[in-house]
């Protein structure tokens, strides 16, 4: 069964889709706002998002475009807008699959099987790669999987790009116009988005800025991945002295 996150402002139309999955042994996340649904994507894994175009607060094109910036998670539009060019736009924008409301719970069922067997399928497919390894980080780009020793990170599509980049250039300072440009695929942007993204990726590898491990910011510069530096054994202590013998008390 499926994770998946269901974007629609219809109270009635909502709570439909929760309640079909959720009988469907599905597991379902569900929100009214196109924020709400960047900010599930960033913090949860889904196999599929459901969404709708007529979002209070966000256009659903929009939305489809920044949800592309940060998952790779197939998205499926739900909603009352038929224009063809609108629908060839939203595929060509990184759409898995079109619905036109209203549509039976049959056909939003096989279409959630058709996009799930071709997105696992691609994954099965993957011809394996060379992991790279920093210190306890392993990292997977072709399969997009990351450990740390031995255990899996929970990574967003962005975090892993940012993870993976700068582990490929271990020990290397790394602009933040760089970042922008290999990462995000931007020759401008707000340095804010990179930060917001290092503070995500550093607290999934369990440290802070104040006291990085392999994460490490030049302030100015830019920033590096490199492996912790080794424990130093506590020195060993030089054994004391032996006391003089006192002259006045016999040797032997």
């Amino acid at each position: 069964m499926a994770s998946v996150l269901v974007v629609e402002d219809d109270q009635f139309v909502r709570s439909a889709l929760i309640r079909h999955l959720t009988e469907a042994s599905h597991t379902v996340r569900s929100v009214g706002t196109a924020l709400e649904a960047l900010r599930e994507v960033a913090h949860f894994r889904f196999d599929v998002v459901i969404l709708d175009l007529g979002l209070p607060d966000l256009d659903g094109a929009e939305a489809l475009k920044m949800l592309r910036g940060i998952t790779g998670v197939p998205v499926i539009i739900a909603t009352a807008r038929d224009d063809e060019a609108e629908i060839i736009r939203l595929l060509n924008d990184g759409a898995d699959d079109y619905l036109t409301k209203p549509f039976s719970v049959e056909v939003l069922s096989a279409r959630m099987a058709a996009v799930l067997r071709r997105s696992r399928a691609a994954t099965d497919e993957s011809p394996p790669s060379r992991v790279i390894r920093v210190g306890g980080l392993a990292i997977d780009p072709l399969r997009r999987q990351a450990e740390l020793d031995g255990t899996r990170l929970d990574l967003t599509r962005r975090e892993f790009d940012l993870l993976a980049f700068l582990a490929g250039r271990p020990g290397v300072v790394v602009s933040r116009r760089e970042l922008l440009a290999e990462v995000w695929q931007q020759s401008y942007g707000d340095d804010q988005t990179i930060d917001v993204h290092l503070s995500w990726l550093r607290r999934k590898l369990g440290e802070k800025a104040a006291k990085p491990r392999y994460l490490h910011t030049l302030r100015g510069v830019g920033v590096k991945l490199e492996p912790p530096a080794p424990r130093q054994p506590l020195a060993e202590q030089p054994l004391p002295a032996p006391p003089f013998p006192d002259p006045r008390w016999p040797t032997g």
